[in-house]
């Protein structure tokens, strides 16, 4: 006898592979990490100090997410040539991500935000913007 299963959800960046990156997603998501572990540090109100804590660990979980897909999906060998310790400062990153997620260390946020911005150079250098964001529009 067959059984049925429930079909399983799948979840990517794109449900088709879209060719878009750039490391300024993972950044945005690292950067409201720094402006809530500001905005809790500076409360008294420890309700808001929780949804604080809720909201910046969502926001370093998306931040590692975005991270792992321009890992996987836009590096290739041919970076890892140009950039060899490209591998290493991917590492660090989701690892300060996770440290992001379990502090509220402005030194942690900030950390992360370093890490971010050495990976967006190597994006840069390696052609990110020309070959997978589009250009914008004249007069835009």
């Amino acid at each position: 006898m067959f059984g049925l299963t429930a079909p399983r959800v799948a979840y990517a960046h794109c449900d088709i592979p879209c060719g878009i990156y750039d490391p300024a997603q993972a950044r945005i998501e690292a950067e409201s990490c720094y402006k809530i572990i500001e905005k809790y540090q500076a409360s008294q109100d420890e309700v808001f100090r929780q949804r604080c804590v809720q909201i910046k660990e969502e926001r370093a979980e998306l931040t590692k997410h975005h991270l792992d897909v321009l890992w996987h999906d836009y590096f290739k060998p041919e970076h890892l040539e140009k950039f060899p310790k490209l591998h290493e400062t991917f590492w660090k990153a989701a690892k300060q991500a996770s440290k992001v997620k379990q502090t509220v260390e402005l030194s942690d946020a900030k950390s992360l935000l370093e890490l971010i911005d050495e990976i967006d150079e190597a994006w840069r250098a390696t052609g990110g913007p020309k070959s997978t964001r589009l250009a914008k529009a004249a007069g835009a």
